[in-house]
């Protein structure tokens, strides 16, 4: 029998005056920014804001998607119709959380060249049509996010290094990239 041990050394450097915590265990909440200047491995990774539709009663997460904008990403397979038509069904939140659609969509096993977007966004669905009748497409809808969080806390994607940032003017987060 043996027993495991956590050693955690931690160094936090504030400002004189100034007050940080710093409360580690499993299942840990943080709240306010975190920055981590080195690689982030994880199992899985979320962000989670109140419900758009629902907020005093239900949370919403979402999976992280790598973009310079706050985008989300949905995508699925569609059959179409006797008319080579699809109408694609979104989250019930879509419209709430999403604006600045944008449409992406292929077809399966055969050329479809007259496909297009009949319907766009309404009611948190869109028509795909112009395709052969039983075709198979598969499809992908972007949106960028408007939530009030997001509007109240916009990400800024190019910011001039400062004592703010986690770096300061002249040092990098990754010293070769510096030479």
């Amino acid at each position: 029998m043996y027993t495991k041990y956590l050693i955690l050394l931690c160094i936090i450097l504030v400002p004189a005056g100034a007050y940080a915590a710093l409360d580690v265990r499993v299942g840990t909440t943080i709240r306010g920014s975190l920055y981590i200047t080195g690689s982030l491995s994880k199992g899985s990774g979320s962000f989670v804001i109140d419900h758009p539709l629902k907020p005093r009663t239900h949370l919403l997460y979402h999976s992280f998607v790598e973009s310079p904008e706050v985008k989300n990403l949905y995508d699925g397979i569609a059959t179409l119709d006797e008319n080579g038509e699809a109408r694609i069904r979104l989250p019930s939140y879509f419209e709430a959380l999403n604006k600045d659609f944008r449409y992406q969509f292929f077809p399966h096993g055969e050329p479809m060249p007259n496909l297009y977007i009949k319907e766009e966004v309404k009611d948190n669905s869109f028509v795909i049509a112009g395709g052969i009748a039983g075709g198979e497409i598969s499809w992908q809808v972007t949106g960028n996010r408007h939530d009030p969080y997001i509007v109240e806390n916009p990400i800024v994607n190019e910011v001039s290094k400062s004592t703010e940032t986690e770096v300061t003017k002249g040092e990098c987060l990754f010293e070769p990239l510096c030479d």
